[in-house]
């Protein structure tokens, strides 16, 4: 595995990816609508340049913010690596802390993230609603029969490493 820049990588292939993952390449949460084909990142690829997995951000003032974050391949440490590198991209900008927005019913992003540092700082009701008027496609429910309807902030401090 290798990870590189998105940038580096045809751009048609990662707006396939966020197709296929994701629905579309846009991200509707309380922060923003994103194209995450546009946002900066890094990809993790393997044999053949395939994509095993890819997160996206933005800075805004002294705060790395996390829109995606996918992994292909689980336990295999992508998802780990990718977090790593865009933690150390926001530190080498002057970025004091990485923040997120997850929904409730992603509890293995709560976990992960939360094993690496993450603390839930901010939990906003009934949010989703408010993104499905942007963006109708998503779902109500989780495929774990949770209803999908709050986003939760979490942040991780880099001062403090």
């Amino acid at each position: 595995m290798n990870i590189v820049p998105m940038k580096q990588l045809d751009r048609a292939m990662v707006n396939q990816f966020f197709t296929d993952h994701w629905g579309s390449v846009q991200m509707v949460v309380s922060t923003g609508v994103y194209d995450c084909g546009e946002l900066d990142g890094f990809a993790a690829v393997g044999n053949g340049q395939r994509i095993i997995g890819l997160i996206t951000f933005l800075i805004r003032q002294n705060a790395c913010e996390i829109v995606s974050l996918d992994s292909l391949v689980e336990n295999q440490g992508v998802g780990s690596a990718l977090l790593h590198e865009a933690e150390t991209w926001a530190r080498q900008r002057g970025c004091t802390a990485v923040r997120l927005i997850t929904t409730n019913d992603n509890l293995h992003a709560l976990r992960f993230y939360q094993k690496r540092g993450y603390q839930i700082i901010t939990v906003f009701p009934n949010a989703v609603d408010k993104a499905r008027q942007i963006k109708p496609s998503i779902p109500l429910m989780s495929a774990d029969g949770i209803p999908i309807r709050d986003e939760l902030l979490l942040v991780k401090r880099l001062n403090d490493q």
